[in-house]
């Protein structure tokens, strides 16, 4: 190893802030982190932070990265025992603004500014170094080809080795070869030309010593206890020694070996550091996953008295009590475990809040906003005005749905109330439109046409070539989607027809339109894996847009149980929903594969 990378260098001169529980000369972030996280605090952690945006020195971007996850470890357990509390006393939980994440958010953006105007300026003078340092090897090469004037060069030589040495660093890509490029322009001016022999020895001399004090230093750092700092000096060593001229040929190969070997040691030892580290990690991994297998093996539906419910609040607090405990898990996976036992921990304390919430002032509400639709829609009952009157009679329906339930008493007579009135709307429309009827008569014709040709491409016997098949099924989906209206009461099984064959023909002939767009998005997030904070907000509208899908499919679910209507329009309301209800499960189960794609890519 006779050249660390470059990039790596970089990142380990840069000096690292100081942690909030790092008072040690010394001692680096790793070893915060291996610290007893109770001085840890979301106080001292945004004072950290914008001590880096205050500095003037180089930004590390893992000591950022482990800051804010820690202070987003600590932000999320506090949101999560806010929100256990408000559960225990039975008041709607409302997060509020919290200036202390506000501030924090704005310390890392000006990082992220400050970030990459340090590092455009970096690349600006690397630039420059390059040029400087590949003019002065240029001029070597020359100087060492006058052989008959080299002992005439010998102190210019010195001046650019000089000047070599003052320049800054160059782009770590360009690094390497331009050290070999150097070394081997000053190896050839001292080895293959007559140079004044007392000159010569007398820099071999000098430069033998100065290497034989690093190899002392390097040695004596294989007994040094924080692996992180050897690590760190071994690599202001391997500085310096690129910075000395070469030695004598006899010695070279050997003290260049007995410095590697130091070098080989640390490593390892530093290798071994992180491995133990990340065989924690892995550890903590394991008792996180546990804990989540323990809550989703709960069933949150059992509890029907407050005795079982305290109960389980109980189990449910003692693995709250274990998670705290637990150190940090891999990195890739440490926040996509804490999201899914929040979201255990929030599926359960929200069902306890709504067993304790439900009250009789929340039934008369609701009754009372029936009772309102259900005069609006007796008044609209008689009314003559077809288009205007059915648009507003089915925005009464869509209403309807969104009101909670009743008490169980009222339920069946404000249903059948309802109902009445909308039947007797519709069942006035019917007598009078006579032509729509006909029409609808001659769509359903021309549908039942379309599902029996899509029953022959269906079936077994059908031996059409699968590319024609999959233009046939496109173009019969398509006339579907432009014929009309068909009569009401074949609309359900019509549909159900359809949207079996149809189902038949995708599974048949491979017709993967969810999958390709699922793949689509796939190639997509994995194309924007480097930005993280693009993979996070859209992770974060995801998960917003899945909750919201929840939260319609349960207020569908309430209602349903309090449907029990026998009239012809009320089943087609109820099918309607189940309808509904079903595509609302598909969409959140395509939003949750969407998280999980993001989560295998942060």
């Amino acid at each position: 190893m006779e050249m660390l990378d470059r990039a790596e260098q970089l990142n380990e001169k840069v000096a690292t802030p100081n942690l909030p529980n790092e008072e040690l000369p010394g001692k680096t972030p790793e070893d915060a982190e291996c610290a007893s996280e109770e001085n840890v605090t979301r106080e001292s952690l945004l004072k950290t932070i914008e001590m880096i945006v205050a500095d003037d020195s180089e930004i590390v971007a893992d000591d950022v990265a482990r800051i804010k996850q820690q202070f987003y470890t600590l932000h999320n357990e506090l949101t999560l025992r806010r929100k256990d509390e408000a559960g225990e006393e039975g008041e709607a939980f409302t997060d509020t603004e919290d200036p202390i994440e506000e501030r924090f958010k704005a310390a890392l953006a000006a990082i992220k500014e400050k970030k990459a105007r340090q590092r455009a300026e970096i690349e600006t003078r690397q630039a420059a170094n390059l040029d400087k340092k590949e003019a002065l090897i240029n001029e070597l090469k020359t100087l060492g080809a006058d052989t008959d004037n080299v002992n005439r060069h010998y102190q210019r030589i010195k001046e650019i080795q000089s000047e070599f040495k003052e320049i800054g660093e160059v782009p770590p890509q360009n690094a390497t070869a331009l050290w070999k490029n150097y070394q081997d322009a000053v190896e050839a001016f001292y080895d293959q030309w007559k140079v004044n022999k007392e000159l010569r020895d007398y820099d071999f001399k000098k430069n033998l010593a100065e290497k034989q004090l690093l190899l002392d230093e390097a040695r004596k750092l294989t007994e040094e206890p924080d692996v992180i700092t050897a690590f760190r000096r071994l690599q202001s060593l391997h500085d310096k020694w690129r910075e000395i001229g070469p030695v004598a040929k006899d010695v070279r190969e050997e003290i260049w070996t007995s410095f590697k070997d130091a070098s080989a040691e640390i490593n390892k030892k530093y290798q071994a550091h992180f491995e133990e580290r990340k065989a924690r990690e892995r550890e903590n991994e394991e008792i996180k996953t546990a804990l989540c297998e323990r809550i989703e093996a709960l069933d949150f539906s059992k509890p029907s008295t407050y005795q079982e419910w305290d109960a389980m609040t109980k189990t449910i607090l003692e693995a709250q009590e274990e998670w705290k405990k637990a150190g940090f898990a891999p990195r890739k996976t440490n926040t996509a475990l804490f999201n899914r036992f929040r979201a255990l921990c929030d599926d359960f304390f929200g069902r306890k809040s709504e067993f304790f919430k439900k009250t009789k002032n929340e039934f008369a509400e609701n009754l009372a906003k029936k009772t309102s639709l259900c005069e609006k829609a007796e008044v609209l009952a008689e009314s003559t005005d077809w288009k205007k009157t059915t648009d507003a009679i089915v925005e009464l329906q869509k209403e309807w749905k969104t009101i909670g339930p009743v008490a169980r008493k009222h339920s069946d007579a404000i249903w059948r109330r309802f109902i009445k009135a909308c039947d007797t709307f519709f069942d006035r429309k019917k007598k009078v439109n006579g032509d729509t009827r006909r029409a609808e008569q001659a769509n359903l014709a021309t549908k039942r046409e379309i599902i029996s040709r899509l029953n022959v491409i269906a079936s077994d016997e059908n031996t059409t070539p699968r590319e024609q098949a999959i233009a046939e099924v496109q173009q019969l989906r398509k006339q579907w989607q432009e014929t009309g209206h068909v009569p009401f009461k074949e609309k359900d099984k019509l549909q159900d027809a359809y949207r079996e064959v149809v189902g038949t023909l995708f599974d048949k002939l491979d017709i993967k339109e969810n999958r390709a767009r699922m793949a689509d998005f796939q190639a997509g997030i994995e194309a924007s894996a480097g930005d993280s904070g693009k993979l996070s907000r859209e992770r974060e509208r995801l998960v917003r847009a899945c909750e919201q899908r929840r939260q319609e499919l349960k207020t569908y679910e309430n209602n349903m149980g309090f449907f029990n209507s026998k009239s012809k329009n009320g089943d087609s309301i109820v099918r309607e929903m189940e309808r509904k209800m079903q595509h609302l499960k598909e969409e959140i189960a395509q939003i949750s594969e969407k998280i999980k794609i993001i989560d295998s890519n942060i």
